[in-house]
């Protein structure tokens, strides 16, 4: 008897964690799908998917030093590109996905092909009403380590400016 309850204890956690990884897959997958949808919104221009994607309260970190965007903000900018059928276009290289225990809450990494060349993105999504959302989402230019002295002389004049007009 004490043999079979063994097993059979034995057995239901293995179901369970065998539950928990298929669950974390499908999440996964969920997770890839709104962040493809999201890049290919862009690049058709769609604007109403593309911003349905994210958040109500959602942020946007492009590239520029002065763009940390709420979502209201980002759409003021984003619109005329979208009006104009010129937004961007980025083709995922490659996407890293990590659930938080919860699994309401992901964290990504993803390095994309785009018209400035390499970027990374990164960001968080959230679980909102059942339905994968983006919260947070941070654009950079990934610059190879041997060009970051010559990138730095160019810029260096933009950030001298920009820090100070920030620390006053």
């Amino acid at each position: 008897m004490k043999k079979l309850l063994l097993i059979l204890l034995l057995s239901f956690n293995f179901t369970l964690i065998y539950a928990q990884e298929i669950n974390g897959a499908i999440q996964k997958e969920e997770i890839n799908d709104v962040m493809e949808q999201w890049h290919h919104a862009a690049a058709t221009t769609n604007f109403d998917k593309y911003f349905g994607l994210m958040a109500a309260d959602g942020i946007f970190i492009g590239t520029d030093a002065s763009e940390n965007w709420q979502n209201d903000e980002f759409r003021n900018f984003a619109k005329p590109y979208f009006e104009k059928g010129k937004a961007w276009n980025f083709t995922t290289i490659e996407r890293n996905i990590y659930l938080s225990n919860s699994d309401n809450t992901a964290w990504f990494d993803e390095l994309l092909d785009t018209q400035m060349g390499i970027c990374r993105g990164s960001g968080v999504l959230t679980k909102i009403d059942g339905t994968w959302k983006i919260r947070h989402y941070v654009l950079s230019i990934a610059i190879p380590n041997d060009n970051v002295s010559e990138i730095t002389k160019i810029k260096k004049d933009f950030d001298s400016t920009y820090i100070a007009k920030h620390k006053q």
